[in-house]
């Protein structure tokens, strides 16, 4: 027999009222899933002062995102990426960099150390995120995200070395992966910020 509840002058049923519960939490899962394969905008990271950053204020801009380190042959590129924030971050534009230790223990440094260094050498203006992992077991969520395809709706990648570079549409989507041996300042880059 079906349990009966009387409320407010209506009969419902439980089975009704467990329908409907059900159907409820299967749509914000399902909310959660579109979400989760898609958009950056899910992730909260850390930033180099330690300070919490929610990449869903990013929503409206294209971002690049790049891995970075201290010690690596690459490491000028702070140079031209710098000057490309400069010209572009008042154009729904901004780049976040990500140190890691991945490669050769290129980024050795504490997130103090790297900040001082990004600022002295090439005044470093752009959000610095924590030191991550980039790749391996203690990958960081996000680059996760941003190599499995079955996340990021684009294609599988491996992060090949310091500097590569992703690029997210206005949306947070995954739009293109950039070697890091192309310069920040490549014309397939600008024509990406300018479309």
């Amino acid at each position: 027999m079906i349990g009966v509840t009387f409320e407010k002058g209506y009969f419902y049923s439980k089975i009704d009222s467990m329908k409907l519960y059900l159907f409820a939490l299967l749509m914000s899962l399902s909310t959660v899933i579109i979400n989760d394969s898609k958009s950056i905008h899910q992730f909260k990271v850390v930033d180099i002062e330690g300070n919490e950053f929610d990449l869903a204020t990013l929503k409206g801009k294209k971002v690049m995102i790049v891995n970075t380190a201290s010690k690596c042959g690459l490491t000028p590129q702070y140079e031209q990426l710098e000057s490309l924030y400069q010209q572009y971050k008042d154009k729904n534009f901004t780049i976040i960099g990500f140190p890691a230790n991945n490669f050769m223990s290129q980024e050795p440094g504490s997130n103090e150390e790297i900040a001082a260094f990004c600022q002295k050498n090439y005044g470093v203006s752009f959000p610095m995120m924590a030191k991550i992992s980039v790749k391996g077991k203690n990958q960081h969520p996000l680059y996760t995200f941003l190599t499995e395809k079955k996340y990021n709706g684009l294609e599988d990648n491996k992060v090949a070395w310091n500097f590569q570079k992703y690029l997210i549409n206005a949306d947070g989507q995954l739009e293109k992966v950039i070697s890091p041996r192309t310069l920040p300042n490549d014309q397939e880059i600008i024509d990406w910020i300018e479309k």
